[in-house]
């Protein structure tokens, strides 16, 4: 198994990360279970790297396919069990999508192909947790 993160604590709830690329960040906790709020929530970063691996999907899937796409911005909502462990239970990824003359059908394939096959996390956390799609469009000059 390959090593690709090592998280050393600092002090309070606070944490530094280092991934095996070599790019570092601080984990905290809130102030009202004794973090310092210095950095996101390892739960939080959880949904952000779904955020992240999906919109890289997204955006090759619809360069491929010769979609003139500017933007993609990813907003990831979730719900959480009330009880611990405190998982996600339901998550909703809203995909905007921005470009010029950009045809629905196909930003609608590539986030079908980037929940159903390609997004790593999406595969992974859809094991644990109900997730949902949509997306809009915007178009652009």
């Amino acid at each position: 198994m390959d090593k690709v993160a090592t998280v050393k604590w600092v002090d309070h709830l606070t944490m530094l990360a280092e991934t095996a690329s070599g790019h570092g960040l601080v984990m905290d906790g809130p102030p009202d279970v004794g973090g310092q709020n210095l950095g996101p929530r390892p739960m939080e970063l959880v949904l952000a790297g779904l955020g992240g691996c999906t919109t890289v999907d997204v955006i090759v899937i619809l360069q491929k396919a010769g979609q003139d796409v500017r933007g993609c911005r990813v907003e990831v909502s979730a719900e959480r069990a009330d009880t611990v462990p405190k998982v996600y239970t339901k998550i909703h990824v809203h995909y905007i999508v921005s470009g010029k003359n950009l045809d629905a059908k196909k930003v609608e394939r590539a986030v079908k192909l980037s929940a159903e096959k390609y997004c790593s996390v999406s595969r992974m956390l859809e094991q644990a947790a109900a997730m949902t799609h949509d997306f809009t469009i915007e178009e652009v000059d």
